[in-house]
Order: structure tokens, then sequence, then C-alpha cells
């Protein structure tokens, strides 16, 4: 049989044709892959700045309750694996978690979501809750141990773990978000709340090496500002002066204060010793102020 060869302008139109087809197919997975880097982008920028929007249900409490609950298998841990290092910055030895160690923690948080406390009262809810974020993130990163940061810990197209139900408590799934932002937030309204949960990030506030109970958390949230507030990483001037704050006075800057101005104020109520520098620090439009954060992991090598 006798294949007919095409004439040179019939293959050239048939060659265009697939040129364009090929394009087009190129423009389109361009537009996936850019949408996917955009939905990523999202996230990050909502991670930034979570509003505080509040959980209703969890309003409630018994205020003449006298239950109390045992944070004692979590001060265990605390006091074996968080170390003090001489920067300043408490560290955990994830790598250092025995097989004992992880079921103690897992047993803790099972326990914890089996509570209802909605039925305890306000100073118990409180210990409970910030335990219960913070033991759940130790629990995330022991669960992603080849990860150098939390926020490669979450979900395809995510920015970490935060919005994922990791538990149920008295029946509703709650993810770290819940607590932090539609409970602890909008419930408490303290803005030291920030300087007690910890995010297993070098830029983050210090994971405590004592577990909060109702009788403590007022004296650890009044510690946990004044050690966060004398570092580094939460207020210093660099070489030619500028001003260096962590990201946590920018993402919420609503718990701090009404604006940037009023901020510094409080920042130099908190630290006399800049209180001078700080009040030259232009704010508004003119303003310099640098926001950092370091991501990355807050990880100790065992001994």
């Amino acid at each position: 049989m006798r294949i007919k060869s095409l004439n040179p302008c019939t293959r050239r139109q048939r060659l265009a044709t697939g040129m364009r087809r090929l394009l087009s197919w190129v423009a389109r997975s361009v537009t996936v892959v850019t949408l996917g880097l955009v939905a990523l982008s999202s996230a990050a920028s909502a991670r930034a700045a979570p509003t505080d929007q509040l959980w209703s249900h969890w309003t409630t409490y018994d205020a003449q309750s006298t239950v109390s609950v045992d944070h004692q298998p979590w001060q265990q841990l605390l006091s074996r694996y968080v170390v003090a290092s001489d920067d300043g910055i408490n560290r955990v030895a994830y790598r250092a978690f025995d097989d004992s160690s992880k079921k103690l923690l897992s047993q803790y948080l099972q326990t914890l979501s089996e509570l209802q406390p909605t039925q305890l009262n306000q100073a118990q809810q409180l210990a409970y809750w910030i335990n219960l974020y913070n033991a759940l993130t130790v629990q995330v990163i022991l669960d992603h141990p080849k990860k150098s940061s939390i926020r490669s810990m979450g979900p395809l197209l995510s920015f970490g773990p935060w919005d994922k139900a990791y538990l149920t408590v008295e029946g509703k799934p709650v993810s770290l978000d819940d607590i932090e932002h539609r409970i602890l937030r909008p419930i408490w309204q303290d803005h030291r709340l920030h300087f007690v949960l910890n995010c297993a990030s070098i830029g983050c506030p210090n994971l405590s090496q004592n577990a909060y109970t109702a009788g403590n958390t007022e004296q650890m949230l009044a510690q946990a500002e004044q050690t966060f507030l004398q570092h580094p990483r939460a207020i210093s001037f660099n070489d030619a002066g500028a001003l260096k704050l962590s990201s946590l006075f920018d993402w919420y800057l609503e718990d701090f204060a009404d604006d940037e101005s009023a901020l510094l104020a409080y920042l130099a109520r908190q630290r006399p010793d800049l209180a001078q520098a700080l009040s030259s620090i232009p704010v508004g439009s003119n303003s310099n102020i640098d926001y950092f954060y370091d991501w990355s992991l807050n990880s100790v090598e065992p001994r």
C-alpha cells in the first residue's frame, strides 16, 4: 500500500497545529503550578496573621470545679528532654525520645483528649490548653523526624501542621490553630500567651522546662514575657542602628497594642534600657522596623 506524502504546506500546517497544542498544554501546566504556588503563598500569609475567631463552645467553665488535671507526665518529659542552651534558647532533644517516652507522650495526649475541659474552672482550663498545645507540637515533630522545620510538616500545599485536627476533645476535632486562635486568644485575651505557646522553632519563645498548672500559670506567663523580651530574637538593633523585632509583634500587633507607636511604648516599658533608642524609631509610613523570625527547628542532639 502506498502512503501518500504530504505537501510542504500541509506539513507546516500540521506542525504549527501541533506546536500550538504543545504550547497550550505547557501554559495550562504552568498555570496549575502557579496556582499551587499561590495557594501555598496564601497559606503562608494566612499563617502569618491568623485572626482570633471565638469558638463559643469552649467559653463554658465550672467556677466551682475542684478537678485538678494531672500534668506530671508532661513534666517528666520536659525535665528530661528540654535543654537550656547557653544562648538563652531552650532546645528539645527530639532524637533522644525513646519508645517509653514516646508512649508516655501519646498517653498524656490521649488522657487530655478524654477530659471535658468545659467542666473545669478557668485556671485549670488555661493550664490544660497551654500544655496541650505544646505537647501536641512536640508530637508533631516526633512524627516527622526527617524534617528540619515545622513549616514542612503539614499536608501538601499547606504552611505547617497548624490547621490539621490531630485529636478530638469533647467530640470535636481540634487543631493547633483552634487552640491558639479560637480558644486561648479570644477567651483569655492575654498577649503573654504568645510567649508560652511554642512552635518548635528557634524564633519562637522558649518551651518551658516546667509544665503549666492552675497554681503557677500567672507567674510563668510573667516570667516568659520577661525572658523573651530580654533576648535578641525578640528585640535588638543592628550595627546601623535599625530596630529588629520578632515577627510575633507584626503578626499579632493587635494583641500587644493599638498601633506600632503603642507597640514601641509597650516595649520601652518592658525594656527601660532601650527606652531612649525605641523612642527615636519612626513609625507609620516612615517605619523601617525589620521584623524577622527563624523557623529552624529548636532541636538539640542527644548527649
